[in-house]
């Protein structure tokens, strides 16, 4: 991080005026610029196509730049590799905010630019450069209030964002530069007439001098109106003069050019002195607005160098804004990059966490022909809103055309291909390959799609190192490789006097020589183009080489039955083929893994009608042996995808399985709680009821005392003693035998015992009989005056009235 706390780019942005040819054709660098190798690797991986799809969708010229080299490169380290990911993906966090999109449309990043070379250089900026250093400052500014936002509303924003939230928070804003450029530059560019008294004072004389010329012209035109020919006031070179329409005419001043057929514009003598100073006029106009905006100049030097990091922040803000657009738009998915070293020829993933596959890539899609097939799509569905809207024009027009039908057929047809596109996508492939495997070979028929998953996975691999999601199902999980080679298609080289197979040979040669063990390799046809026999013997020392000693990956496709049987004498070896279906004679495109591919073509030509005697030779001549063989492979397809089939009926019933447990788990805590919300429920109400039944007895007892320290009648006793007992019958249904109706009991004893007169008065230490709670206390101290004591029964101290205890 430098020293305004933008983060150091891995790329570099190049300036404008010396930046040199970086693609060529559509993208692809001079072939001197890298290795032949890897440059031939780039070249039919189409790699530089998808540079430019991604680039596309930077917001300004020098994010494209910058986007397309920084692709390009691929000079990544692993943790290089994972922050380009994590940028990719605090992008997509913001686009899924909503509030924080960054969109660098607004901002004309050339004229920032070319202001920041003219400010270097001592030079007046433009109003436009002007401009330009207003849109640039201001949208820095917008994109930290909208963070500021986004903070406030939930904190952890801040974290979801990074390291992008660290950029935009770092960056510095000049306010006080973008009110001095607005004071004096108005929305057009123009320098404002408030800008200084001298633009004010200029301008104001050459309206004057403006509004007297066309005085004077006017005049010259009325009064010369009786002749033949016309005249019309121009401008010529900043001089106002007449245009005549004949090349003859009376009016005295100056020709400018005269030509016939086309008149003659004459500077009249009466406005000569007036355009002269009209054109001084103008000059210090010019030269009072350069005044204005070397000033601004001389302003936006002392803050230069934070403008520079602005820019470049921003840049690199629309390059990582390009990468996460991409894989929003495709449905990209963020790989788990790991990095894998190989320890004695086996692939050992250097973290903690041990993984099953080396490669896992479930529905891969190729994103050259993803994005063919939308552009197509795009297109057909263009074709028919143009055929419709041109046919409703028509109708409207009220124009007669005697082939209605054949434009119906028309929109029909195209209605026809787009249903076509989009009933047809691209078929995704999946990529399940296990550590222990090293080389995986993949059979199959031609025009089978094995070219395409070689491009599929060497693109994957790419794609995840450049930081950019890959075009697949999630989990995705791709090893670091630090480099990708491939030799696909017909390398024939006539400058080097190198034939088809030679062309390959040298191809792998270097691929060989230059190939790491945290390297991936595709080869495409390895062993053809000369004998069978040869072939598949040098294909068969090629892959063993590469298993052994070779890259951490390797990806062949073959035809040779030869290299099929490598899997069942080595661990490190896979086999996979290419589904076909033989009822349509058409491939499916789908990998069939853990068995080889077998030969369809006796089969397709019986399909397709060649005769019968041709054909038994052929069985005859392509032996007893391989039929057998094809007979094994078929069984092995069969029981695979019966295997297949038993697999996902049995994760359907494993996940209906969890469901049920899942929904088991849910009613017992269901159950849990409501058995804990009715003993709680039950629980209240006991309580409620005994402390109601509490409170009545209390003050059925204070009733009861109060009545015994006043002469009563027996009746009286009688009748409070009834009332007692029946409010105990009553509140001995609700709570059992509960401590309130001991007490009740004891107050009404206590209650018959006030009736029998004066007690005798404790003294101080003696032991006394507390009925109320069933003890004995001893006496601490005596209130004769209030007929009350203090007495301590165990820890208790109770303050009571005599009547309360028994001697």
């Amino acid at each position: 991080m430098n020293s305004c706390g933008c983060i150091k780019p891995i790329f570099v942005i190049l300036s404008v005026a010396s930046t040199p040819e970086r693609f060529k054709n559509g993208g692809v660098l001079k072939q001197s610029q890298k290795p032949s190798v890897l440059h031939q690797t780039l070249r039919v991986l189409e790699w530089d196509k998808l540079c430019n799809s991604v680039s596309s969708f930077a917001s300004t010229s020098l994010g494209r730049e910058s986007t397309r080299d920084q692709l390009w490169s691929l000079n990544q380290t692993y943790e290089e590799s994972l922050r380009l990911l994590d940028e990719t993906n605090a992008a997509l966090e913001m686009h899924k905010h909503g509030g924080c999109v960054m969109d660098f449309s607004s901002i004309d990043v050339l004229l920032v630019k070319s202001a920041i070379q003219h400010a270097r250089r001592m030079l007046p900026v433009d109003g436009n450069e002007a401009l330009a250093i207003v849109a640039l400052l201001q949208l820095a500014e917008t994109l930290q209030l909208n963070l500021k936002a986004a903070i406030k509303e939930d904190a952890d924003w801040y974290k979801r964002f990074m390291p992008i939230s660290e950029v935009i928070m770092e960056l510095v804003v000049n306010r006080s530069l973008v009110k001095s450029i607005q004071q004096v530059v108005d929305e057009n560019g123009s320098v404002k007439d408030s800008a200084s008294s001298a633009v004010k004072q200029s301008r104001d004389q050459v309206r004057t001098l403006e509004r007297k010329l066309f005085q004077l012209m006017d005049s010259l035109v009325r009064n010369n109106a009786n002749e033949t020919s016309s005249l019309d006031v121009s401008n010529v070179d900043g001089r106002w003069c007449l245009k005549s329409g004949s090349s003859v005419t009376n009016l005295k001043g100056l020709l400018l050019s005269s030509g016939s057929g086309v008149g003659s514009l004459i500077e009249p003598l009466s406005a000569v002195p007036l355009n002269d100073e009209l054109q001084q006029a103008r000059a210090l106009v010019a030269k009072a607005e350069a005044d204005v905006l070397l000033k601004l100049t001389e302003k936006m030097q002392m803050d230069l160098e934070d403008i520079e990091n602005l820019l470049d922040s921003i840049i690199q803000l629309d390059v990582i804004n390009a990468r996460a657009t991409y894989g929003l738009s495709f449905g990209g998915t963020c790989p788990d990059l790991f990095l894998a070293e190989s320890k004695n020829g086996t692939s050992v993933e250097s973290g903690s966490v041990k993984r099953e596959w080396t490669l896992y890539l479930p529905k891969a899609y190729h994103p050259l022909l993803v994005q063919q097939h939308r552009q197509n799509l795009q297109k057909a569905r263009k074709d028919v809103r143009f055929a419709v809207s041109e046919l409703r024009r028509k109708k409207l027009q009220g124009e007669k055309f005697n082939v209605k039908e054949e434009t119906d057929i028309n929109i029909s047809s195209l209605e026809m291909q787009v249903n076509r596109l989009e009933q047809s996508p691209p078929v995704p492939v999946d990529f399940f390959i296990a550590q222990r495997t090293r080389v995986l070979v993949i059979t199959g028929p031609n025009t089978g799609g094995k070219t395409i998953c070689l491009k599929t996975v060497g693109l994957a691999a790419l794609m995840a190192r450049s930081g950019l999601h890959v075009l697949a199902s999630e989990p995705v999980r791709i090893p670091w490789f630090d480099s990708v080679f491939a030799d696909i298609g017909d390398e024939q080289s006539l400058s080097q006097s190198l034939s088809t197979f030679s062309g390959h040979l040298k191809q792998i040669s270097d691929i060989k020589a230059q190939s790491t063990n945290q390297s991936l390799v595709l080869l495409d046809e390895v062993g053809a183009g000369t004998n069978p026999l040869e072939g598949a013997a040098l294909g068969m020392s090629l892959l063993e080489s590469f298993a052994e000693t070779g890259a951490l990956l390797t990806i062949a496709t073959t035809h040779h039955s030869e290299l099929k049987t490598l899997k069942y004498s080595n661990n490190a070896f896979e086999n996979a083929c290419m589904e076909f279906d033989e009822v349509d004679l058409k491939p499916t495109y789908k990998i069939l893994w853990g068995i080889p591919g077998r030969s369809n073509a006796i089969n397709i030509a019986e399909r397709l009608g060649l005769p019968e005697k041709v054909l038994d030779k052929a069985r005859k001549q392509y032996g007893a042996a391989s039929a057998e063989i094809n007979e094994v492979i078929i069984d092995m397809e069969r029981f695979k995808q019966q295997f297949q089939e038993h697999v996902n009926e049995s994760q359907h019933y494993l996940m209906l399985s969890r469901n049920l447990y899942e929904k088991l788990l849910k009613t017992k805590r269901t159950l849990m709680e409501h058995g804990t919300n009715q003993r709680y429920r039950k629980t209240t109400e006991v309580s409620e009821a005994a402390a109601v039944a509490r409170s009545l007895l209390l003050k059925k007892v204070r009733q009861l005392r109060s009545s015994g320290n006043r002469p009563s009648s027996p009746s009286a006793v009688d009748k409070s003693q009834h009332e007692s007992e029946t409010i105990n019958q009553h509140r001995e249904e609700d709570v059992k035998e509960s401590p309130s109706t001991r007490v009740s009991k004891d107050s009404v004893k206590v209650a018959r015992q006030s009736t029998s007169g004066k007690r005798r008065v404790p003294e101080v230490g003696d032991m006394v009989h507390v009925p109320s709670i069933g003890k004995k206390a001893t006496v601490l101290k005596v209130e004769s005056s209030k007929e009350q004591l203090l007495v301590q029964a165990g820890n208790m101290k109770l303050k009571l009235k005599l009547t309360d205890i028994e001697t």
